[in-house]
């Protein structure tokens, strides 16, 4: 018997088990928008995935767990659609393409339907990854956050300095603009939040010879969000 042929029935089932999973993820992300998590079991999504509660306690431990992984996946969506296919095909420098995808990022992620939901219902969800812990998300978008620096510093657009110390206070300047949005909800517009966000993310990541004002004395946060 051929390798191949030994390992086809591994494979196959491998195939169910990935449908099965995303099957589970899917009814629970239906629960929770339709419910929020508190009013979620892992019974109701076993239910809508027309599976066995069996076969959801099997994968997952409990509803916690499961929403957890519910978020990983969809942010990860998220991390992809803000990377072009193509960047050697995006003008600019490395930082303004890195300012650009994270502000488009930011906005995707408050505009995100389960994070939203979470927020507006569940918010005791996010505390421990707010004040205790990295999630699994959080340190997916360290990674992202990380390889952008350390290209920009490569290609001198990016300031030197500890990327691991840069990449944190990104992300920290990232999640507070995406998580405390209502806090500022009638003091700022969506696309001027944007904007100084741009702004703010660029002149941290402006090499020191480039730290100047333009010589009008300011700087276009509109076009460093890639919204001209």
């Amino acid at each position: 018997m051929s390798s191949c042929n030994a390992l086809a029935p591994a494979i196959g089932a491998q195939a169910v088990s990935d449908d099965t999973d995303n099957a589970i993820l899917d009814a629970a992300r239906d629960c929770v928008l339709a419910f929020g998590v508190r009013r979620t079991s892992l019974s109701d999504v076993a239910r809508r995935a027309g599976v066995s509660r069996p076969t959801v306690y099997r994968r997952w431990r409990d509803l916690r767990a499961l929403v957890a992984d519910l978020m990983t996946r969809e942010l990860a969506s998220v991390f992809a659609s803000a990377s072009p296919d193509d960047e050697g095909q995006v003008p600019g420098s490395v930082r303004e393409r890195a300012v650009s995808q994270l502000v488009t990022g930011a906005g995707s992620l408050r505009a995100h339907p389960l994070l939203t939901k979470i927020i507006q219902v569940d918010p005791e969800m996010l505390q421990p990854y707010i004040f205790d812990r990295l999630g699994t998300s959080q340190r997916m978008a360290l990674g992202f956050i990380a390889d952008m620096i350390k290209a920009g510093q490569r290609d001198g657009s990016i300031r030197a300095g500890d990327g691991d110390a840069m990449s944190a206070t990104v992300l920290l300047s990232v999640q507070s603009s995406v998580l405390s949005t209502r806090l500022t909800a009638g003091l700022i517009t969506p696309a001027l939040r944007d904007a100084e966000l741009a702004v703010l993310l660029d002149r941290y990541l402006r090499p020191e010879s480039e730290a100047g004002l333009p010589a009008d004395g300011r700087l276009d946060g509109s076009r460093l969000a890639g919204r001209e």
